[in-house]
Order: C-alpha cells, then structure tokens, then sequence
C-alpha cells in the first residue's frame, strides 16, 4: 500500500508562490510596455494548482493560456518523443511568454516547449517551475524562475499525480 509523507507543507507552497510573484512582477514591470501584457502558460494538468495560485501573486497585466503535452515511452521512462494534447489558443508571435510547469525531471518536455514557443518569433520566453530534479535531467533547460530543487523523490499533491490521484492534496508528499 501506498504512504504519503510530507515533504513541502500548504505554507511554504505559498511563501515560494509569493516570492516568485514578487520577482517575476520586478522584472517584468522593467519590461512590458504600457500597452503589453505578459502571457502565461500554464503546462496541464499539473501545474494547474501552481499556476492559479502563482498568477494571483502577479502584478502586472497578463493574459492565460495552457498547453499539455504528453511524452512516450514504457511505464515512467520517456522515449524523448512530445506531443502536444492542447495546444495555445493565443498567439505567441511578438508577445513576452512566461511558461508555468510544476517540476522539471527529464527536461525533455519543458524543452520542447520552449523551443516551439521560440519559433515563433515571440519577444521573450522565460520557463519558471515549482519544482525542479537536476539528478535526473537529460535534456538541458534553463529555468529563469524556481521555486526550489528538490532531490531524486516521487512527489505528488499540489498538482503532482500518481494514475492522476493525489493531485488535490494541499501539500507536496513523497509517495512510496
């Protein structure tokens, strides 16, 4: 049977929400043009939670999107190849992008993203992730934005799933 410790609590979830609201608000308050607004977009399912509570953190105009993109691969191990299941409704074209994603294991997806968004010409992307495991990365991305690094654990809650359960805890727990 399954056991779930805590690992990140509800509050130092949002302590990490606001202080990254607050930085991405800086920079770009010294970026967006009075007639810009930054466009979010958020990776579903799972930084859905993040992304609602990270948004509400925000300060300066912005716009919502999402996209969700699926990895093959037998059981947990990627086979490299994403594909999109969503894609953005908004155009990219000449817009500053955020992308929000609740944890960065492989890289592979997280960097397929950033390089479709890239071909589009937009004014900037920037990747920001809740979380992040750089032991198991394969595919090098460059966060702008972390919440914080965790080690080499399975987690879920706060969005993270397991066969999609546990996704509504309010804490991050390790499972095992």
């Amino acid at each position: 049977m399954a056991q779930l410790t805590p690992f990140i609590s509800k509050e130092k979830i949002a302590e990490m929400n606001k202080k990254l609201g607050l930085q991405i608000s800086k920079d770009y308050q010294a970026i967006l043009k009075p007639e810009e607004s930054l466009l979010v977009v958020v990776t579903l399912k799972g930084a859905m939670l993040f992304g609602s509570d990270l948004i509400r953190e925000l300060t300066v105009p912005m716009e919502l999107d999402f996209v969700r993109l699926a990895s093959y691969g037998a059981g947990t191990k990627s086979s490299g190849a994403v594909r999109f299941l969503k894609d953005m409704e908004s155009s990219p074209e000449n817009r500053h992008i955020l992308v929000l994603d609740e944890i960065v294991d492989s890289g592979r997806t997280l960097a397929f993203l950033n390089e479709h968004l890239k071909a589009f010409a937009p004014k900037s992307v920037r990747l920001c992730s809740l979380l992040s495991k750089p032991s198991r990365r394969e595919v090098e991305v460059k966060l702008d934005y972390l919440g914080t690094e965790i080690e080499d654990k399975f987690v879920v809650g706060y969005g993270l799933d397991f066969g999609e359960k546990y996704r509504n805890l309010q804490d991050i727990c390790v499972l095992s």
